[in-house]
């Protein structure tokens, strides 16, 4: 203990480059950017990315731009991120959300302090691994994960009120889009090369709307699992 708070709450509130005060000029950059949701904003700053992150690296956890994680995956630039969950909850309160691509647990941990339960599928085994243990630092205890390929959702935890994807498929997967509830939603990047981030709305058994939000830059959606 230092100070009344143990080693964990020092790692978790940062210091020097990982500090609340570059936080904040973090958060000040988004909102130059555009996001403008408030809440989201306040999850974006309490959240100490620099956990999820090599601590190499950790020195740059609160720069706007996507960072290494291993397996040629990487972090979410926190723009992206913000923009991500900003539409996903553009349109009501979210209690079941599925997200395809747990990674780091970044993005997962910004989402489960904003909805009820989140369902979350990583493919890359040791990824995962690293995410529950910082989950557990964080006191998340409404976070569900399974060692899955992303391409086909979590169908036992169906249907969902929406679903984030953090890699890019050609194709929005069909089993991806029966899984949400009728006006449900997903954001999702698409494509190869050219991407475009993409808000899906169920409207009834058959029928979806489809919003192009922007183009973006993601790794792409792979199918199978590594252990």
């Amino acid at each position: 203990m230092v100070g009344g708070l143990s080693v964990n709450d020092i790692r978790l509130q940062g210091i020097g480059m990982t500090s609340r005060r570059t936080r904040e000029r973090l958060i000040n950059r988004l909102r130059e950017q555009g996001i403008c949701d408030e809440h989201v904003l306040k999850i974006i700053q309490e959240t100490p990315r620099h956990i999820f992150i090599d601590e190499a690296l950790s020195h740059r956890a609160y720069e706007d731009t996507a960072l290494p994680i291993g397996f040629n995956q990487t972090i979410s630039q926190p723009y992206i991120v913000a923009r991500m969950t900003e539409v996903l909850l553009s349109n009501s309160p979210l209690k079941r959300v599925l997200e395809i691509g747990t990674g780091s647990g970044y993005q997962t941990s910004v989402l489960a302090q904003l909805v009820e339960q989140v369902f979350s599928v990583e493919r890359i085994k040791p990824l995962q691994d690293k995410a529950k243990e910082r989950m557990r630092q964080m006191g998340l205890r409404n976070v569900h994960l399974q060692h899955s390929d992303g391409g086909m959702g979590w169908p036992s935890k169906a249907p969902f009120d929406a679903i984030l994807v953090t890699a890019a498929p050609e194709q929005v997967p069909e089993d991806l889009l029966i899984q949400l509830a009728i006006g449900g939603h997903i954001v999702i990047p698409v494509g190869q090369g050219q991407q475009q981030l993409k808000l899906i709305t169920r409207c009834s058994e058959t029928e979806y709307d489809t919003r192009i939000i922007e183009n973006v830059n993601f790794v792409p959606l792979l199918a199978g699992t590594i252990r």
